[in-house]
């Protein structure tokens, strides 16, 4: 498909991806829907007001709306019906239909993102093999580094929905109680080992009723599509609360996401078959199918007044745990999920040193330091520092891309 509207080669908002998201500008500072093409953002709600969605069978309402709740509970065929629509005309040779379009680009340049939806609860998996065995070998037994449940279920704890905040949001660093060393009291501090976490989440699109679990084979029809996320973490603060209930002050302060919805019908060329599970799953984490996404990720680090280093660089089909089994095992005991509700990868982490998706893995809990170009060192992430993530996935002819989530570090409050 070739479209009318110049996109640059490089453009992670091709014509084969499409992503929703939620934006305004300074014209007019509404918050309304928008999908991602090339360097700007197509107004859904200026082409309602035009009549390109006409003949569309939805409720047009939703394109009023700060969030893309109510668009997205109206169903799968509702997304691709609209999305088919927005390809036909950005291929469109009419060129009185084509002017009108341009009246309803805003320049990416203009925007300004805004949480794609409104998030009733997060659940935060823990589906790498890698990290989860990594994580062991530092905190626990190297020998035994995945705890005796890990390979028999998907991993996975609630966390804030409340903090979760869209890319470009700056955070002071958080405080909370460490305990230096075993031989001495805990103190309250700032956290001394801030850490990322390289994630892809998925965005819940459809509910299950409380009580009605969710198979493998019907998972997909309850996802909207997946963002970039990270799960900004204080280790130290992790590693004195966690017991015996798992993470809270050490994860809770904050979290951040990509602004762009990628599709699972952008994703689709993609997916790929996932690592062999060894033991065999019980019956409902079986699945047919593949769903893993071949999907590059890369991590940077810029310091302060320097420029940026990519740290890492991994790959979502990574991941032992897929998807439709993370849902299914959600949804089993019976727990609703709801439309826009965030279900979190875990910290995706590949094979090799360089695709280690934390700075607890990379510098091995910082008995490794970092060394960047302006010649400082990282044990864990300083104030003043940036992280950005991106995604992109690409084939000959296709390239699909999430843009970036990018956070700076601010010094902790007095």
């Amino acid at each position: 498909m070739q479209s009318w509207l110049t996109i640059p080669d490089h453009s992670d908002f091709t014509l084969q991806n499409l992503p929703f998201g939620i934006f305004s500008n300074n014209e007019d500072p509404q918050r309304r829907p928008g999908i991602a093409i090339g360097e700007y953002v197509l107004d859904l709600q200026a082409l309602n007001h035009g009549g390109f969605f006409s003949g569309l069978d939805f409720d047009k309402k939703s394109l009023h709306k700060p969030t893309l709740n109510d668009f997205i509970a109206q169903g799968r065929p509702v997304w691709r019906a609209l999305r088919e629509r927005i390809i036909e005309l950005l291929t469109t040779t009419d060129r009185t239909q084509q002017t009108g379009l341009e009246t309803c680009l805003v320049p990416q340049s203009m925007a300004t993102m805004h949480l794609p939806v409104a998030i009733g609860d997060y659940t935060d998996f823990y589906s790498s093999e890698e990290h989860a065995t990594n994580v062991g070998k530092m905190f626990r037994d190297p020998a035994n580094a995945l705890l005796p449940n890990w390979k028999h279920l998907p991993v996975a704890y609630h966390g804030r929905a409340s903090s979760i905040c869209v890319s470009g949001t700056n955070f002071q660093r958080p405080k909370g109680q460490i305990r230096p060393n075993d031989a001495e009291p805990p103190i309250f501090t700032a956290t001394k080992s801030l850490d990322f976490e390289l994630e892809m989440a998925a965005i819940i699109g459809r509910s299950n009723a409380l009580g009605e679990p969710v198979t493998t084979a019907e998972a997909e029809d309850h996802i909207f599509g997946f963002v970039l996320f990270n799960d900004w973490s204080a280790r130290d603060v992790q590693r004195w609360e966690y017991v015996p209930l798992g993470p809270f002050l050490a994860k809770n302060f904050f979290s951040s996401m990509s602004p762009w919805i990628v599709t699972l019908d952008a994703l689709e060329p993609f997916r790929v078959a996932g690592p062999v599970q060894d033991p065999a799953v019980l019956p409902y984490l079986e699945f047919a199918g593949d769903h893993h996404f071949d999907l590059p990720l890369e991590v940077a680090l810029t310091p302060p007044g320097g420029g940026e280093t990519i740290i890492s660089r991994s790959n979502f089909k990574h991941m032992y745990w897929n998807i439709a089994q993370q849902i299914a095992h959600h949804t089993v005991n019976g727990c609703n999920l709801q439309v826009g509700d965030v279900l979190a990868s875990g910290t995706i982490s590949g094979p090799t040193e360089d695709s280690f998706g934390s700075m607890l893995e990379l510098t091995w809990g910082g008995k490794n330091p970092m060394m960047l170009p302006d010649g400082t060192e990282r044990k864990f992430i300083l104030d003043g520092d940036t992280v950005t993530m991106r995604a992109t996935a690409e084939k000959p002819g296709i390239r699909v891309g999430f843009g970036e989530v990018r956070n700076r570090v601010l010094p902790a409050r007095d």
